[in-house]
């Protein structure tokens, strides 16, 4: 179907092959898109249409999925969200006061500069991101085995001294990409913090995306979703970090814990219902041996569980 809509066959405008092409894009799993984007291309059997649509997809898919890109020198990394996007193709990294100047539909980082006074933020706030940068450096650290992080200040970094409001955002991404092993997964979960002077109070809200993809035998995607809100006192650097650090530990190992045991429930109830009481082969199906499909173990092993 895929292919007939792309290469001509059924009656399609050119705008609406490009934003086919652009859908298939932007819904590839997490670590796939260039596996995607080769499909497409070859069944769209046109350069500027593909090309269109790549430009149009890839740098929505990069941030959403907020990819990690290494600088050309492997000095480091940056991080593609939408927190640090100083121009179309420029990515802030505070952490090395580095800007990457990146291709989004090669997924590389093509060279880095060094980040000018007005793009990064004052002293006064440097000292609430860096010390936030380290808490949450050393969590991502401890429980995610292929995980970055950074923080930004996403609000007021002109901020020179204490009595006016600013923003701090947290990004954590995680993927494990195993094509040979047909898995995929990744974590991406962003936080905002919004540092209230006149209440002394930092107000925090979350938001989590967990995708895993299982593809060998069959077709399987998770695509789970979650937010959630907290707030703590507005306190010197070093504290607010810590207890910053500590509400990010504390939800996500939370959300993590609601997906095993949601998980674990699977085979009784989500699997159950996706069939027939009765197959067509008029033998029931063996839910009390669920384990012994592959699909089950394995999406287990593609989120880490």
């Amino acid at each position: 179907e895929m292919s007939e809509l792309l290469d001509g066959t059924a009656e399609v405008t050119d705008k609406q092959k490009i934003e086919i092409a652009k859908w298939f894009l932007l819904n590839s799993p997490s670590g796939e898109i260039q596996y995607v984007a080769k499909d497409v291309k070859e069944l769209l059997r046109n350069e500027k249409f593909y090309g269109t649509a790549a430009a149009e997809a890839f740098p929505i898919y990069n941030k959403s999925h907020m990819i990690c890109l290494e600088f050309p020198n492997t000095s480091g990394e940056v991080l593609i969200t939408s927190f640090n996007e100083i121009a179309k193709n420029e990515y802030l990294d505070p952490r090395s006061a580095q800007v990457a100047v990146v291709d989004h539909v090669k997924q590389v980082c093509e060279r880095i500069r060094p980040a000018a006074d007005e793009e990064l933020p004052s002293s006064y706030i440097e000292e609430y991101r860096g010390a936030l940068d380290a808490e949450v450096m050393k969590y991502v650290g401890e429980a995610y085995p292929s995980g970055f992080s950074s923080v930004y200040c996403i609000n007021g970094k002109d901020v020179e001294e204490i009595g006016s409001d600013f923003e701090l955002a947290v990004a954590i991404s995680a993927v494990k990409t195993r094509p040979q092993n047909f898995c995929t997964g990744s974590w991406q979960s962003s936080w905002t913090m919004l540092f209230k002077d006149d209440l002394q109070i930092v107000e925090v809200k979350g938001k989590v995306q967990v995708e895993a993809h299982y593809f060998e035998e069959g077709n399987v995607q998770l695509d789970a979703k979650n937010e959630c809100k907290d707030s703590t006192m507005f306190q010197s650097p070093d504290d607010c970090a810590i207890s910053l650090a500590n509400i990010i530990r504390h939800h996500e190992a939370e959300y993590l814990n609601y997906l095993q045991t949601s998980y674990s429930k699977l085979p009784d109830t989500t699997f159950k219902d996706l069939r027939r009481k009765l197959p067509v082969t008029r033998t029931l199906f063996p839910w009390h041996h669920t384990l012994q499909f592959s699909l089950s173990r394995d999406m287990k092993k593609s989120l880490g569980l």
